[in-house]
């Protein structure tokens, strides 16, 4: 079983990345794989509503030059989905954001490639706007048709500068339930439970 965890920070030492570090250590415990994908990585450009992924029907993107194409292959091959964001402006970074466009277009207008799949989110804010952050991450998952793991408290995780992450305690607890319920789904899903 593999979890496919997407980093929507640009910070690539952030509190986002480190908890994503800390989360891949609770899924293998578990023995469950995760590969981190950092987003700033990437160059995609952004969403013109071609709707040329509708038109073909193929669950690709018309632009094949940013590696988005493959991600997508990626996502679809992973038996579940981590989306992970810090707070910029009350909303994901520019690059999830981007990101979530393209990729919502392009699996609701073809394929439905992340129908089924375990989902959960986490999301990091400073003072205000991670529980609009949550929704969103949790928004794409659902309109996709995603199954979203809930956990209490939720996985919105207050801090500014890494690793003030760990100070956040209730946060931090929240994630660690996001975990436990993405592997019970994962192992349930897969016949083990």
């Amino acid at each position: 079983m593999k979890v496919l965890a997407l980093n929507g920070s640009p910070r690539p030492i952030g509190n986002t990345s480190n908890i994503l570090n800390e989360v891949q250590d609770m899924f293998e415990r578990e023995g469950v794989e995760m590969e981190i994908v950092h987003l700033y990585e990437y160059s995609f450009v952004n969403c013109n509503v071609c709707l040329t992924c509708e038109i073909r029907g193929d669950g690709r993107c018309a632009d094949e030059d940013d590696g988005f194409n493959q991600l997508l292959d990626r996502m679809r091959a992973a038996d579940a989905i981590l989306l992970a964001a810090p707070t910029y402006a009350r909303a994901c970074p520019s690059v999830m954001q981007t990101f979530l466009e393209r990729a919502s277009l392009v699996f609701t207008k073809s394929d439905l490639g992340l129908s089924g799949k375990v989902g959960g989110a986490i999301a990091v804010c400073a003072h205000e706007g991670g529980s609009l952050v949550y929704d969103q991450l949790v928004g794409f998952m659902l309109s996709n048709g995603m199954l979203v793991c809930g956990s209490s408290p939720l996985p919105v995780i207050r801090a500014l500068n890494s690793p003030q992450y760990e100070d956040d305690k209730a946060g931090m607890r929240g994630v660690r339930s996001l975990v436990e319920g993405m592997v019970s789904a994962l192992m349930r899903l897969n016949g083990y439970a």
